[in-house]
């Protein structure tokens, strides 16, 4: 993936995307002061360059039924890279770890899990995490509500980064 150097064009066209995946070209356009074709053609190559990595609609965790989301915060027993390669693919066919972060520090991964409820989660605990080879302990943290969910990460909208970080426009 070749990187393109980001203009203020480029820059609002991110920053837009971010806040509105589903907007049309023609209102990204609008909102970048250029016309449809050109700002298409600048969203390809954002994608093409790695910046933009996919498009998703947020659904509503708890009106599909998963009332729990649980921080697991994983120990391993080996942080040798064969050892951690093999966590990270293990994580990968667990559908309801929804993120996986490497730490630095005494936690190794940091897993974000959803469940229906707190059974599921202990279903899940028991049968499939604890159960996994090279783990060392789990501590579970419960979230209780969410204050911001805000994904993504700031953008600038200003070509040398010296104005203020962009909110939604």
């Amino acid at each position: 993936m070749q990187r393109v150097k980001l203009d203020r064009i480029d820059r609002r066209i991110l920053h837009d995307l971010q806040n509105d995946g589903r907007m049309t070209n023609v209102d990204l356009a609008r909102r970048a002061g250029i016309s449809a074709p050109p700002c298409l053609r600048r969203v390809r190559a954002l994608e093409e360059a790695g910046y933009i990595r996919g498009y998703h609609a947020n659904v509503d965790a708890v009106a599909l039924g998963y009332n729990v989301t649980v921080f697991a915060h994983v120990g391993l027993n080996s942080q040798a890279e064969a050892d951690l390669k093999a966590f990270e693919g293990l994580v990968q066919g667990w559908p309801e770890v929804r993120e996986c972060h490497m730490l630095a520090g005494e936690t190794d991964f940091l897993l974000k899990v959803v469940a229906e409820d707190w059974d599921a989660y202990q279903r899940f605990l028991t049968t499939k995490l604890t159960a996994a080879p090279n783990i060392s302990h789990v501590k579970s943290a419960l979230a209780i509500r969410t204050s911001k969910l805000q994904p993504g990460v700031p953008i600038t909208l200003e070509e040398d980064g010296s104005a203020e970080l962009a909110d939604e426009a």
